[in-house]
């Protein structure tokens, strides 16, 4: 089971302390050895880390079109000009 002493706060999570806690909440979930508010509880945070990863991911992938400027570069033609 995963202790209340042990979360952080959601917002300062990076995407992979999210993922890892989130996989820490399914797996205890599994087990289901905790009485219904416990569950609960964590179901809650589980949905808070899910929506957590998400954000980052949707920022990451902003931040490469950004980059990219229009558009994601293929790779393939990216390797024609130094052959």
């Amino acid at each position: 089971m995963v202790e209340k002493a042990t979360y952080q706060k959601i917002e300062a999570l990076n995407y992979e302390e999210a993922f890892q806690q989130l996989e820490s909440v399914l797996k205890s979930l599994e087990v289901g050895d905790q009485n219904l508010e416990i569950a609960l509880e964590m179901y809650e945070r589980g949905q808070l880390l899910i929506q957590r990863c998400m954000s980052l991911l949707d920022t990451a992938e902003l931040r490469v079109r950004q980059i990219s400027a229009g558009g994601l570069v293929e790779f393939d033609a990216m390797n024609t000009g130094s052959q």
